[in-house]
């Protein structure tokens, strides 16, 4: 399983519009491409304006061809990218390990 781990940025003033929106293309868009498995968002406490977007995808290709080539990741962008005050940065990792 790879950790998709996303670092977006926002204004502030516009959070709760951008939570409601990235949830709803989650839940819509996102959650329905091969090798989903789930996904979590955290709101940083220290850096208003701060996301962590992670999705868990069966293989790296999964996402990074499969959904991102698709008309998908283009329905994605619409919901999400409007609110973006730079392009996230984007990592892919492997579990070492957990307690």
């Amino acid at each position: 399983m790879i950790l998709e781990h996303a670092d977006i940025r926002i204004d502030p003033a516009r959070a709760a519009d951008f939570e409601a929106a990235i949830l709803h293309g989650v839940q819509t868009v996102i959650s329905q491409a091969k090798g989903f498995r789930g996904f979590k968002v955290n709101r940083s406490i220290e850096s208003p304006g701060r996301y962590l977007l992670m999705i868990y995808w069966d293989t790296l290709e999964d996402h990074t061809v499969g959904f991102r080539g698709s008309d998908a990741f283009t329905q994605w962008r619409a919901i999400v990218g409007p609110f973006f005050a730079q392009p996230p940065v984007v990592e892919h990792l492997e579990l070492v390990g957990k307690s």
